[in-house]
């Protein structure tokens, strides 16, 4: 590649580690440029956290204010990097610089493509099949739009869509009452120095009106309206209410939501001031005393004691509104209070801009591992591998208003598995070409073209998607032996309610000549019915180690273009 120059950055920035590294400002406004350092060097920290998710070396003994603390490392840390700075100030990332930093990165030869941009329409997002059919594997954040459904980005078939979840960590902060009551909220409280006992006082909604007629000065304010609890992504609810309970001379802050997943933002607010979240039940009790409180350290926990993992509530959800006939997110992985580098230390940062590089530091490794996978075969890997319940068996949740179970709008084939991921068994692979298929011929050259268009859930993905089923349809798809030469395996079908499955053949034989096998899956309505999607899985086992799992989507139809509202 190429280590361009810029603004506080040289030749000399770039390594055996950092191999590459250019920038796109040409049309961007000058507005979003100001402050901004005018070459490849980050600015806001964003990229610096997710490079270092995605391919950061072991860094000993990390930790934010003693938060966290342990050893840090991405994903692939033995892997090389080149950065492509395609966002600028609060402006965003720009179509134009996020195409040509994309076929950049083709002529360049890298292998992954990390892309934390937050969005992506369908016209760029069809000019990232170049470099898939150059052997790129493309991996995406899904969005922060949730929980509100189709809001998932990033939708086309040939990148890996990635969704957020949590870790088995959380930031348990007491709140000591002088009645004796103690009760356990979420911080990131580390300044000894603010851990006073201070008076409770009662901030209602915590708006400007409601603080006008309390006096919060040096006191610990209880932000609590029942009717206007915070559900949304961004939570301007918290920013606000923080905001105006400090400005206001609070001492610290008692903050009731439903789980947002949103801790480390309060970092930037409250700068060392206790700001401890609590939830409904909890904020009731404490409004009805009148005491002083004192708040602990915030301490850090790990393991079994967290119910973990589950989808935060934030990550944007399926299905997709541009092609409701793929299965999208695919998969999801850690993105809430992640801490990675930034400038020159160590921070917390929440998103699926955080969720993306975990995956693609999972992709490189499969790629090292299995350098002749494509693409196809490398997502069909990560999804098929997936985690849909927690060690113990219970079922992976998804954090929303309410929390329900999880399903394949919130995480696609679950929760990412990498040691399950390398030896997956079974992958759906896709040539590039087959994509063009389903365009309408747009990508391609007309003698490449096939001139009749088939409906997306005929592409071999690893997921069936069918939103239009009326009486009976069937679906054709293939799968690769990757694992054992002579191998058997047989299905497992759970099919969606409302819907009965046959699958034929049920059991696929593998041999030295026989390395791959197609089979028809038929999809039959139960009842007549305009319906709502539902779920189900179908999954190839060997009954030895390897379990082939694929997420299915299913909705009964009587109408076309029938709008599910009421």
């Amino acid at each position: 590649g190429k280590c361009q120059t810029g603004q506080q950055f040289t030749k000399s920035h770039c390594n055996k580690k950092l191999i590459g590294a250019r920038w796109y400002s040409r049309g961007v406004d000058q507005d979003d440029l100001k402050d901004e350092y005018l070459s490849a060097r980050d600015f806001n920290g964003h990229g610096t956290h997710t490079a270092s998710t995605a391919a950061g070396v072991l860094v000993r003994n990390v930790s934010f204010n003693g938060l966290a603390s342990g050893d840090a490392r991405g994903g692939a840390p033995h892997a090389r990097l080149a950065v492509y700075k395609v966002c600028w100030g609060t402006g965003g990332c720009f179509d134009a610089a996020v195409l040509k930093a994309i076929d950049d990165a083709i002529h360049d030869g890298v292998d992954v493509l990390s892309l934390s941009l937050g969005s992506l329409d369908n016209e760029n997002g069809q000019g990232t099949l170049f470099a898939v059919s150059k052997g790129i594997t493309i991996v995406f954040a899904g969005g922060n739009d949730g929980p509100s459904p189709q809001t998932v980005s990033a939708s086309v078939p040939w990148i890996i869509n990635v969704a957020a979840s949590t870790l088995d960590r959380s930031f348990p902060t007491v709140l000591n009452f002088d009645n004796g009551l103690k009760i356990v909220g979420q911080a990131m409280f580390y300044d000894i120095n603010n851990s006073t006992s201070r008076t409770l006082v009662q901030g209602g909604s915590c708006n400007q009106e409601d603080l006008k007629n309390v006096d919060v000065t040096g006191k610990m304010v209880l932000c609590y309206s029942p009717n206007e609890v915070s559900t949304a992504f961004p939570s301007v609810g918290y920013s606000f209410a923080l905001t105006n309970a400090l400005a206001a001379g609070a001492g610290g802050v008692i903050y009731t939501e439903y789980p947002t997943d949103l801790l480390y933002a309060v970092i930037d607010i409250c700068h060392g001031i206790p700001c401890v979240f609590v939830d409904i039940e909890a904020a009731s009790k404490i409004s009805n005393i009148n005491s002083t409180v004192k708040v602990s350290l915030t301490r850090t926990v790990v393991g079994d004691e967290v119910w973990a993992p589950m989808v935060v509530s934030f990550s944007s959800r399926g299905p997709s509104h541009s092609f409701p006939s793929v299965i999208k997110p695919d998969v999801a992985a850690p993105g809430a209070n992640i801490l990675a580098a930034v400038g020159d230390s160590y921070a917390f940062e929440s998103g699926t801009s955080m969720a993306c590089p975990h995956i693609s530091g999972i992709a490189t490794l499969l790629k090292a591992a299995h350098p002749d996978w494509s693409p196809a075969a490398i997502r069909s890997a990560i999804v098929t591998t997936a985690m849909t319940t927690n060690r113990y068996g219970e079922p992976i949740l998804a954090n929303g208003v309410p929390r329900k179970v999880a399903d394949p709008f919130d995480y696609g084939g679950g929760v990412v598995d990498p040691n399950r991921a390398v030896d997956p068994g079974l992958v759906y692979d896709v040539h590039p070409k087959d994509y063009l298929k389903f365009f309408n011929c747009t990508l391609a050259p007309d003698s490449q073209c096939d001139a009749l268009t088939s409906p997306l859930y005929y592409l071999n993905v690893p997921s069936i998607a069918i939103p239009d089923l009326r009486t009976t349809q069937q679906v054709l798809r293939t799968v690769t032996n990757v694992g054992n030469v002579d191998a058997t395996y047989k299905a497992i079908v759970e099919p969606p309610s409302g819907a009965k499955i046959v699958v034929e053949p049920s059991v696929l034989v593998f041999n030295a000549k026989k390395k791959k096998n197609n089979f028809k899956v038929t999809f039959t309505a139960i009842r007549k019915v305009q319906g709502q999607y539902s779920f189900g899985s179908l999954t190839w086992v060997d009954g030895k180690g390897h379990s082939v799992r694929i997420p299915i989507a299913v909705r009964t139809v009587i109408y076309d273009n029938y709008s599910d509202v009421s």
